[in-house]
């Protein structure tokens, strides 16, 4: 793997927290996997349908705001980002994992954890 594998990773994980993306159900399905779960900073337990259902009845237009992006390659053909988020007075450690499949870099599974 390269470091331009790493980049585009990091570069998808910055567009899914854009209005645009999280605003267009056939770019979300192109970015996560058909078997994606989240454990959100809530503590609830998201599947891919959940996530775009929630996505599409999305009122805010100011999705999480990253901060700190960094990412290792945890083996060929994954790769592991860490970040901060921040939306209004929350934020939250946020930890992303992202498999390359034949059809490119999807969306596996991602966790949020509150900052206290």
């Amino acid at each position: 793997m390269s470091d331009a594998d790493l980049a585009d990773v990091m570069a998808l994980e910055r567009e899914l927290q854009t209005a645009t993306a999280r605003a267009d159900p056939g770019r979300l399905r192109e970015l996560l996997a058909p078997d994606f779960e989240e454990i959100g900073a809530s503590g609830r337990l998201w599947d891919a349908a959940s996530t775009l259902e929630m996505l599409a009845s999305e009122d805010d237009d100011t999705p999480d705001i990253e901060r700190e992006l960094t990412g290792r390659v945890i083996a060929d053909d994954m790769v592991i980002l860490r970040w901060q988020s921040v939306r209004g007075e929350r934020s939250a450690h946020r930890t992303s994992l992202w498999q390359r499949r034949p059809e490119g870099w999807r969306l596996v599974h991602h966790q949020g954890t509150p900052i206290t």
